[in-house]
């Protein structure tokens, strides 16, 4: 499937015409940013919905308890409301934020009196923090991705900055659903960068504040890890590089935790938060192997909690643990990026305590391989949305939902060009979906199976992701990208 032509078209002529070439990227950013803040008009997470509210009201607690206790407090005060349960990273992401909010306005990150707070300025306030760390950390990352992978074609570079920058998953989840997914992103896409380039120590420092933002950052550790260890064998000065990423990574973590580190107690209270194991294997309907295998098999009544953490470990492991040796036999820029694809969509199939928005993970690797990849691509985009569906419904994001989805498969050229085998199988998917939105608006559930839509939504996507996970291995183990598609030497990583 080729993307759409009057885009291509657009940006082949800017980027030709040498007077207006420099406001390509500028254009794109603005209208990056446009897409963002009109969403950002939709409701919330929790909007109006007492007593919990929802995640934009965790967000903004997290911005009020790290105003006005000390940081040994943050992990363990009054946890009944939306206590802190990301890594401390993210804790100071929403102390700088909070900070910031209260010199504008103290009312909305008052201690205990602010809690669900909703003034028309404090959400424009929240909305931008979001939009800006967008801007400083994820849109810089993925410029400077396209950048050095398609420095020889400037059309190609501006096509992929377009498709990632308006990526509608992130998008709907950071700015409709309220979340700050884009940093740990964005943290995680400068890795890739940095070791794109050689950069191996600067990179493991950006993998550390990734997983120092969000924990869900481990999807990646397997393949990163591989590749990292791969070079202080393959390379003369291993030992000492080695030594260095070991260094750097212990000093890096130190610093992140260095308010806790004091005390056992406290740095086991982070722990404790960071991964809640008593939750169980799943909490929603989320399109993964656990939940589908529900439908026939009731693990939870059989499986004691221990049991399960056990099979989802093995299970992962005996996913991941073959991608990665390929990986690391012969670390080339194709085969990395589908180890970092791979792995972590193995992550979200079969790991423990899995949510729907984690699908944001694999979908970062697949989209750096849009114009590589264009059809499987589209349709792992579009059944990673469909998959969310049930989340975005219950918060009134359905027009934003169809906006950027049929925005994006413009874009991709879903809608025009010459037909395919590939691009009518995708269609014939997407008709299912739309056929699943049609029956579930206008046609009740029974009562006895109430959750009927969302379930028929998670095995249908499960099983499609299943289908995407198999193909994209088979990729990694049998085939190469060229590595002219590139401009580098023998598809290797090479110092820019």
């Amino acid at each position: 499937m080729s993307v759409n032509q009057g885009v291509t078209a657009w940006l082949t002529g800017y980027a030709n015409e040498s007077s207006l070439s420099w406001a390509l990227g500028p254009v794109i950013a603005l209208c990056a940013l446009a897409v963002r803040w009109m969403v950002a008009l939709a409701p919330y997470s929790g909007m109006a919905t007492p007593p919990m509210m929802g995640d934009y009201e965790a967000q903004r607690h997290w911005m009020e308890i790290t105003q006005h206790l000390p940081t040994k407090e943050w992990y363990t005060y009054d946890l009944d409301w939306w206590g802190l349960d990301y890594p401390p990273l993210t804790a100071y992401h929403s102390w700088l934020c909070g900070k910031i909010g209260s010199w504008i306005e103290p009312a909305w990150f008052a201690l205990d009196t602010s809690r669900a707070f909703e003034s028309g300025e404090s959400k424009f306030f929240m909305r931008n923090t979001v939009i800006i760390s967008e801007a400083l950390i994820y849109l810089p990352a993925v410029y400077y991705f396209a950048r050095i992978t398609y420095r020889s074609d400037t059309t190609k570079k501006y096509l992929a900055v377009l498709l990632m920058a308006l990526h509608p998953a992130l998008i709907i989840i950071d700015h409709g659903h309220f979340q700050y997914n884009n940093v740990m992103l964005g943290l995680s896409l400068w890795t890739i960068n940095c070791l794109l380039t050689d950069r191996f120590i600067v990179g493991s420092i950006f993998f550390c504040l990734a997983l120092g933002f969000k924990q869900m950052a481990l999807y990646y550790s397997p393949a990163v890890f591989a590749f990292l260890l791969s070079q202080c064998f393959h390379r003369q000065n291993g030992l000492l590089l080695f030594m260095y990423l070991g260094t750097t990574v212990t000093l890096t973590m130190a610093m992140l935790l260095l308010p806790w580190l004091t005390s056992p107690t406290d740095l086991l209270q982070v722990a404790h938060r960071v991964f809640p194991v008593a939750r169980g294997l799943y909490e929603d309907k989320v399109a993964n192997v656990w939940c589908a295998l529900n439908v026939v098999i009731k693990l939870r009544t059989f499986l004691s909690l221990t049991a399960t953490v056990r099979l989802s470990l093995v299970t992962t492991l005996v996913a991941t643990i073959p991608i990665n040796i390929h990986l690391g036999c012969n670390p080339t820029w194709a085969r990395f990026r589908y180890a970092l694809l791979n792995t972590s969509l193995a992550f979200f199939l079969l790991s423990f305590q899995v949510h729907e928005k984690s699908i944001l993970l694999p979908l970062l690797p697949a989209s750096l391989m849009i114009l590589e990849e264009t059809d499987a691509v589209v349709l792992f985009t579009n059944t990673a949305m469909f998959s969310m569906y049930p989340l975005l419904r219950r918060e009134d994001l359905v027009i934003p939902y169809v906006a950027v989805t049929v925005l994006w498969n413009w874009m991709v050229g879903l809608y025009q060009g010459t037909e395919t085998l590939q691009k009518q199988r995708i269609r014939v998917t997407h008709g299912i979906f739309m056929f699943w939105h049609i029956v579930e608006a206008l046609v009740q559930p029974p009562e006895r199976f109430p959750d009927l839509y969302a379930v028929m939504n998670a095995v249908l996507s499960c099983g499609i992701f299943g289908i995407l996970f198999a193909y994209f291995v088979y990729r990694q183990m049998y085939y190469t990208v060229p590595a002219s598609a590139y401009g580098m030497v023998e598809g290797k990583f090479k110092s820019q």
